[in-house]
């Protein structure tokens, strides 16, 4: 690489060939301030939990979101050892702080300073993918559904801040749809041209798994923070402490134990698909998270009308997430010997979801102490279904390898 590159440089080209690579520090570092917002929006719907409150936290969460899988694809795709991948990965990170400290201003000046926010981070990401089609030639096509679907949702967000209150959500929607709609186009286009598809990468399939454990970092902050206030003396409320932790923990297995360390499929499309189940996954994993806050200080109050609704967006997160869970697995590369145990992933998982959004909806006068230990049976049963399944399917192995070796 020349000096000229070093310092500043060209992104690096589509074309150019992606090997297998380490997430860098610079990764790791750009992740954690997302972890500060993440956390902030998850206290502020912790705070007003109705359903306006969730319908700003969707969106504000599906707005991060593609901030950061944009800055991550775009990392993986145009990132060089130069000067330039740190200060564009810099800049990014100061938008996104500066869209954090909006979620402290005072609620009627609020919309005004977070369109602003995500104006700024809107302008800075359509910019980046528009900058690579000035460098790669050869690929601007591909780069076009990226600046234009983002510059329409750009002007759409400057249009907010000129609409009455009705019509800003309708607005603010509309553009984050358009977000997520690029991968549509771009498919199109290289169909037409009959290019060769690009694959989600291994390290943007490990990157989604990093993110997914800051979300689960979330869920147990929530355990942490809904004992704020208790005196200690309740031993109730530390069993539905241990509880909510154990169920933190469940879910974190049972998602690792299926997802992790495999590949997605080959083809541009399965990666656009495999990318977009991890919007509701995450979601609810972050509503799961808000939910702790409310849910356990009401083993001392008795609940109200108030925890009776956050139950409700718990149990049913759960089985969204259960559900999204599997879909991701479709999408997924196991080993042939897996054929098996992969056949009963549907039953494991589709299953315990229809149960724990069933008992939620029909058994709202459970107390949380069982209504957690529910839900965690529930989960323990799919982790001892999903250990059983594999190791049979390794000691089905171990045995024909033995037979063949016997054989010889």
């Amino acid at each position: 690489m020349n000096n000229h590159n070093l310092w500043w440089g060209p992104p690096k080209n589509f074309s150019t060939e992606h090997k297998e690579r380490k997430i860098t520090w610079l990764e790791l570092f750009y992740d954690l301030v997302y972890v500060i917002v993440i956390s902030r929006i998850t206290q502020h719907f912790a705070a007003q939990p109705d359903l306006n409150g969730l319908v700003y936290y969707v969106f504000i969460f599906g707005m991060i979101f593609w901030g950061w899988l944009n800055g991550s694809t775009y990392y993986d795709l145009h990132g060089t050892p130069g000067i330039r991948t740190n200060l564009t990965t810099l800049w990014q990170m100061l938008a996104v702080a500066a869209f954090a400290v909006t979620l402290n201003f005072e609620k009627d000046n609020n919309f005004f300073y977070l369109t602003i926010a995500l104006c700024f981070l809107q302008a800075y990401i359509t910019y980046l993918w528009w900058s690579v089609g000035i460098y790669d030639k050869h690929h601007r096509k591909l780069n076009i559904p990226f600046s234009v679907c983002y510059l329409g949702a750009l002007a759409l967000l400057v249009l907010a801040l000129y609409v009455p209150a009705p019509y800003r959500i309708i607005i603010y929607w509309v553009a984050l749809i358009i977000n997520y709609s690029p991968g549509a186009f771009i498919y199109k286009i290289m169909r037409r041209r009959s290019e060769e598809e690009l694959s989600l990468s291994p390290s943007m399939t490990e990157r989604l798994g990093l993110f997914t454990i800051i979300i689960f970092g979330e869920m147990i902050l929530g355990v942490i923070n809904g004992m704020h206030g208790s005196d200690g003396h309740s031993g109730r409320m530390w069993i539905c402490f241990a509880l909510g932790i154990l169920i933190v923990f469940s879910l974190w297995l049972i998602f690792f134990s299926l997802v992790a360390d495999r590949d997605c499929k080959a083809g541009f499309m399965n990666g656009q698909f495999f990318q977009l189940l991890f919007v509701p996954s995450l979601l609810s994993l972050g509503i799961m998270g808000a939910s702790f806050y409310i849910l356990l200080p009401a083993t001392l109050s008795g609940g109200d009308h108030l925890t009776a609704i956050t139950r409700l967006y718990f149990g049913l997160s759960i089985s969204v997430f259960l559900t999204c869970v599997f879909g991701i697995t479709r999408f997924l590369c196991y080993e042939e010997k897996y054929g098996d145990p992969k056949k009963l992933i549907a039953v494991i998982l589709l299953i315990p979801a229809v149960l724990i959004a069933t008992t939620t909806l029909l058994f709202q006068p459970l107390s949380l102490l069982r209504y957690f230990t529910l839900v965690f049976a529930v989960l323990l049963a799919m982790i001892i279904a999903i250990t059983y399944s594999w190791y049979r399917t390794e000691k089905s192995l171990e045995t024909s390898t033995d037979s063949a070796s016997d054989d010889q």
